[in-house]
């Protein structure tokens, strides 16, 4: 399988995090994708620079304004004192219910207040550059899958799915496998399917696809009642306007097992096989993984390669954009297990 990988994710390199009300080391760091580089490179798989520039693409996921702050806002921190650059901004001030989000405030603070889900999104020097390269990896793959090619993986951090159109949050600043679904939509497809694997939901993704027909959104991910994002994901969700009907959440209890996982996962690919899709774009979250460290699932390593089988079974050219995992031991055998189970689906499959 082709893989696009993404060298500059290592320039988003944050010191720490904040993680209930205590500052330590970031979970979502270059460790990740590295070990899943790794693992790849041991199994023969060859990897690829990005070949497309997203510039076309971004401005339909994000907004233009929500784009231009992430693209400036480390220069903008710096100039406000020299000495921020030793230092990590996070916001302390959000616009809930009742505040005006409309009117972009001159204060930094409030600007990243305005544009953050959460604080979970710590802002560095490399920050617009990595995650500018991941959305090219992710427009690169749309043309080689438009191009002929059944599958390709894109090897890239910072994750995206929790980024909507103009906000980031949970380690997501540009949302990456939205941006691979437009612009299969822009080569040619007609209809796009997405499902996301990850434990936590994909709010980002989802708000972004609500009110469209041409994207079918579904999701397995940890019940929104207890776990993170906590404020979307729920199974009464299923769009508006032309998009009833075309987004699908299966929350599902912390500590669900493999087998009731897989339960779900079937409930998916039989609604991604009514919505007659030209492609399937895969939120690659390996956090369900029963050794993660912020996740409460119990898929074992071999489950992965399940996993790659039934998402292979669909005959769908397909793209997988990598999201969480955290267990960094284990996520590249985990990626790679996904990747194998998919392509030994498709052997002779042209």
């Amino acid at each position: 399988m082709i893989v696009i990988h993404n060298p500059a994710h290592r320039l988003h390199a944050p010191a720490f995090e904040i993680f209930r009300g205590d500052r330590v080391a970031c979970f979502e760091t270059p460790a990740r994708a590295d070990r899943v580089e790794s693992r790849l490179a041991e199994r023969g798989h060859v990897l690829q620079a990005a070949q497309v520039d997203s510039r076309a693409v971004l401005p339909q996921v994000h907004s233009a304004r929500y784009l231009r702050f992430l693209e400036h806002a480390w220069q903008d921190w710096v100039a406000l004192d020299p000495a921020n650059a030793a230092s990590q901004p996070f916001p302390s001030v959000w616009p809930v219910r009742t505040l005006r989000s409309d009117v972009e405030p001159a204060n930094f603070t409030a600007r990243l207040g305005l544009y953050s889900m959460d604080n979970g999104c710590a802002l560095t020097a490399g920050t617009w550059a990595a995650a500018k390269a991941g959305a090219d990896a992710a427009a690169t793959a749309a043309a080689l899958v438009l191009a002929g090619q059944r599958a390709v993986f894109c090897c890239t951090r910072p994750p995206g799915h929790h980024a909507g159109a103009d906000f980031m949050g949970g380690y997501c600043f540009v949302n990456n496998a939205a941006v691979a679904a437009q612009a299969l939509l822009n080569g040619g497809a007609h209809k796009v399917a997405l499902i996301d694997v990850d434990y936590h939901h994909g709010n980002g993704t989802q708000s972004i696809f609500y009110d469209r027909a041409d994207v079918l959104f579904t999701s397995i991910h940890g019940d929104p009642i207890t776990e993170y994002p906590f404020y979307l994901g729920h199974a009464d969700e299923q769009g508006t306007g032309a998009g009833t009907g075309y987004n699908l959440n299966l929350p599902l209890a912390a500590g669900t097992s493999a087998a009731v996982w897989f339960d779900a996962l079937e409930k998916a690919c039989s609604r991604i096989a009514g919505h007659a899709a030209d492609a399937l774009v895969v939120s690659l979250g390996l956090d369900t993984f029963a050794g993660d460290p912020i996740s409460k699932f119990q898929l074992q390593s071999g489950d992965f390669s399940m996993l790659g089988e039934r998402l292979g079974r669909m005959g769908l050219p397909t793209i997988f954009v990598l999201e969480g995992g955290y267990a960094a031991a284990e996520l590249g055998l985990n990626a790679v297990n996904v990747l194998e189970g998919f392509e030994q689906a498709n052997v002779g499959v042209q």
